[in-house]
């Protein structure tokens, strides 16, 4: 989202010129594939989250230039409203101690931007939803000021024609309407990225939307939104919502969203790229000067920048993304499932988790997705994301039987915690770090015990100690940020405190 691109007007010319240059980068893109002009395999490894910014009450600060000024470092960078930020950490290597280096880079950087931010009165947070948020923050005027992110609001409200609305029932039900995206900017999340190659991404990608649902259930990290306890996870329906350009006559029809779980498993990259195209009409129209082909006529290697664009506007949960890198073309698979936080243990270990294992299940040789229907790996996404570390899961029986209901804490103890493991080693990376973060999977798991069931909690706590929805909801949001500072892995958390009343804070009606 972070790409800089220039704001203005685009008409009819616009879009057909950007759409003949799409196709062209898609046939550039078949012609790539088929001269097998990718990168070799490097098992490199990259990672960004999406941050939030709270002041000392719990409650979000829309300040993200004036903390970004501080910070002054390009690791950090602004997201979609101006509660948020990006940090980046650079690629590395799948092997030795990358772990525990991933853990040390991640926590120096959060404790410096933390310090900066304190100067504004704010604090960093790693949460899958800000508690404290209301639909009153999420309003155009709070957009980051960037030109691309005013375009892609402007395209997206004339594509819907109407406002954006989100209607979501969990333990209570929330009915909010929006004449703008920024209610995207509430889900803030992990990316995990791998480089793979054309001929192992089919399998990467497929393995990765398989436990896609697993991801969720250990992970769940976003239970409140807009003051309403409602999913487990409720980042993925409300990230839909929010950027649903389609009126219900539009739904009614069946046409797609652009945040999507995908519709079934795939033979080769292309495929995505290409459903992309197939699918999805433009958002922004911005073309760039190189032509494509022509590039590759010349034995160069294009960016593709328009089909880079594009896909960067259909916002699937495994993303393909193509790159160019020391004039050397490469794809990556973009893992967009987990929410961030909740400390830099926990991403470290949900990090270790989903690399060890797409890398077991990948190889099998009669894998996952061959005995299971995507519809089913489609609903168990769905079904984690209500349920969280509760959730009851469709799974294989066995290498020959069919799909069996477990619930997910014990299909991660007795079968996928042991996949990972051989996974990460696999990759080279050391036992010290394997154990550890694996560890604290399975630590989540015996206990049952994931961010958004300790939120649930802790919430509930306040409440019965006297304090109104509002005030208990501020009171557990400080008491988060305390605690993911101090780095403890939420597992050990304790529930209870004493949660004083919080001056100043809005009611949560």
């Amino acid at each position: 989202m972070g790409e800089k691109v220039a704001a203005g007007g685009t008409g009819l010319t616009d879009r057909q010129q950007y759409r003949r240059k799409l196709h062209e980068c898609l046939t550039g893109l078949r012609r790539l594939l088929n001269e097998k002009r990718f990168d070799r395999p490097k098992n490199l490894m990259g990672l960004e989250i999406e941050l939030n910014l709270a002041g000392p009450d719990g409650m979000p600060r829309m300040m993200n230039s004036q903390v970004l000024e501080r910070i002054a470092s390009r690791d950090f960078q602004t997201e979609l409203a101006q509660c948020n930020l990006e940090v980046n950490i650079l690629p590395h290597r799948l092997s030795g101690r990358v772990l525990d280096q991933l853990a040390e880079e991640l926590r120096t950087g959060l404790a410096y931007a933390d310090r900066k931010a304190a100067e504004v009165a704010a604090r960093i947070v790693m949460i899958g939803i800000l508690p404290t948020l209301a639909a009153e923050d999420l309003v155009a005027s709070n957009l980051s000021e960037i030109d691309r992110y005013v375009l892609l609001n402007d395209q997206m409200r004339a594509a819907r024609g109407e406002d954006f609305q989100i209607d979501l029932e969990g333990v209570e039900r929330l009915v909010s309407s929006s004449a703008s995206i920024a209610p995207e900017a509430a889900c803030t999340s992990v990316q995990l990225h791998l480089q793979v190659t054309p001929n192992r991404f089919p399998a990467v990608w497929n393995a990765a939307q398989a436990i896609a649902a697993v991801q969720i259930a250990v992970g769940a990290n976003s239970p409140f939104v807009f003051g309403r306890e409602l999913w487990r996870e409720s980042r993925p329906p409300v990230f839909q919502q929010a950027t649903d350009v389609r009126p219900p006559e539009l739904r009614a029809q069946g046409v797609r969203p652009r945040t999507w779980f995908g519709e079934r498993w795939i033979d080769a990259p292309y495929d995505l790229f290409e459903e992309n195209l197939r699918f999805f009409p433009p958002l922004l129209p911005i073309h760039a000067d190189e032509e494509p082909l022509a590039v590759l006529d010349d034995g160069g290697i294009p960016s593709l920048a328009e089909l880079v664009l594009h896909n960067g506007t259909v916002y699937r949960w495994n993303r393909p993304v193509y790159g160019v890198a020391d004039g050397v073309p490469h794809l990556r698979v973009e893992n967009r499932v987990l929410p961030a936080g909740p400390t830099v243990t926990d991403v470290i270990a949900n990090t270790a988790f989903y690399y060890g294992l797409v890398r077991t299940l990948a190889e099998e040789p009669r894998p996952v997705w061959t005995r299971m229907p995507f519809a089913a790996a489609a609903e168990n996404f769905d079904t984690a994301c209500r349920r969280g570390i509760d959730a009851v899961l469709k799974w294989p029986r066995g290498r020959s039987g069919g799909l069996g209901e477990v619930a997910a804490v014990r299909l991660v103890r007795q079968e996928l915690l042991p996949m990972a493991a051989a996974g990460l080693d696999a990759w080279g990376v050391e036992p010290v770090d394997r154990d550890h973060y694996l560890g604290v999977i399975e630590a989540r798991c015996r206990r049952r015990v994931n961010g958004a069931s300790w939120q649930a909690a802790a919430y509930h706590h306040a409440l019965g100690r006297g304090l109104d929805r509002g005030a208990a909801l501020a009171a557990m949001t400080q008491r988060y940020s305390e605690l993911m500072h101090s780095g403890e892995p939420v597992h050990a958390w304790p529930v209870e405190w004493t949660a004083a009343p919080v001056a100043g804070v809005r009611g949560q009606g």
